[in-house]
């Protein structure tokens, strides 16, 4: 299973200069509302990273249906509004295999619910650390676009 871990979530990285912030010239509140930002353009997710889990088998039929199922769930959790990013690792030393940005889920507890529901994790293919994680409100705007770049579909 994933591990959780237990921090404050990233405000307290802006509030030491929150008396010399000014309206910005481009600032659109409505934009701002709609994605959730906070007065500095930010807001709260949860840093997924997904590791190499403890399911070592070699069975390629398993294999192969426990992560054509995480691919599925990533295609339900982004629909869902949950899913920000995702995406593979490079070969690396650490047995990090990708990473998860959740954004619109209330706490730790629901973030791992969420990433429980994956189907390479319930398999013990994958395991994973939470993180809380600060940061733009507008990075979830690239979604649309990232459909109208790919030529195939995993």
């Amino acid at each position: 299973m994933g591990k959780v871990k237990n921090a404050n979530l990233g405000k307290e990285i802006v509030e030491h200069g929150a008396n010399n912030a000014s309206v910005g010239e481009s600032y659109d509140e409505n934009l701002a509302k709609s994605l959730g930002a906070d007065d500095y353009g930010m807001k709260n997710y949860f840093l997924v990273v997904l590791k190499t889990g403890e399911n070592k088998t070699t069975d390629k039929e398993f294999i192969n249906t426990g992560f054509r199922g995480h691919m599925d769930n990533m295609g339900k959790l982004v629909k869902d509004g949950k899913l920000v990013v995702a995406g593979p690792f490079g070969k690396n030393t650490d047995q990090f295999r990708g990473i998860f940005i959740l954004q619109n889920l209330k706490d730790m507890e629901e973030a791992k619910a969420v990433v429980d529901t994956d189907p390479a994790v319930k398999a013990g293919l994958l395991g994973y650390s939470i993180y809380p994680w600060y940061g733009s409100a507008a990075l979830p705007m690239y979604l649309p676009y990232s459909e109208k770049i790919s030529k195939a579909k995993p």
